[in-house]
């Protein structure tokens, strides 16, 4: 199934039209739904990630794991940082844990730090697909690695045929939002065997609103 752009830009308007006004900016979402692709073989499910060529519309939030010279390089961005202690302080504290594995979109993180990392903080990351972004431990500038995570989605094809994808923010200009979903669909017509005629459907939906089905 292939989608033409200005259907894409219809169902975006269409979603945008149909989402009652909230207070705060919504974010609009792509849903891909897959067919003929067995999840029961490893080699189909698949992890991505996307720069979006007009950005997610809304600054990620973004924790920084490090000490030394990652963690000054952090400060001067205004990032939140978590020491190598605390990150040993939420090893017995699951709650915590969870809690900011959930809250953060993106996590950034000295190398030397990764072993801690997949021992108090993997079984909460890995399922999220919020693995960190691996940094030298010398790295005084941190601005690349924002700038791009500011672009970035990931996504995950796992257990069921359907992925999700962030695409932008209601306030965004339509055309903007369809050239970011059409490169999201792109990407996983990419890692599809048969490409887009493994494509069954796709919508648009914000935050709170209705899905609205892209026409192919």
């Amino acid at each position: 199934m292939a989608f033409d752009r200005q259907k894409i830009v219809e169902a975006v308007k269409e979603a945008k039209a149909r989402a009652k006004p909230r207070n705060f900016t919504q974010t609009l979402e792509v849903a891909v739904n897959l067919k003929d692709i067995d999840l029961k073989k490893p080699e189909n499910r698949f992890k991505l990630e996307v720069i979006l060529p007009h950005g997610r519309g809304k600054e990620p939030k973004i924790a920084v794991i490090a000490d030394g010279a990652v963690a000054e390089a952090a400060k001067k961005l205004g990032l939140d940082i978590i020491s190598g202690e605390e990150l040993e302080e939420l090893g017995s504290n699951p709650r915590a844990a969870r809690k900011i594995a959930k809250n953060y979109d993106f996590f950034i993180a000295a190398a030397p730090l990764m072993p801690k990392i997949g021992r108090y903080l993997g079984r909460y990351l890995g399922p999220r697909n919020k693995m960190p972004v691996v940094v030298p431990p010398t790295i005084t500038d941190l601005t690349p690695f924002v700038e791009r995570l500011k672009k970035t989605v990931r996504i995950q094809l796992k257990n069921n045929p359907v992925v999700h994808a962030p695409v932008g923010t209601e306030s965004m200009e339509d055309e903007k939002v369809a050239e970011n979903v059409e490169t999201v669909l792109n990407a996983i017509i990419g890692k599809l065997e048969r490409g887009e005629n493994q494509l069954k459907s796709a919508y648009i939906k914000t935050t709170m609103g209705p899905a609205v089905k892209i026409e192919g």
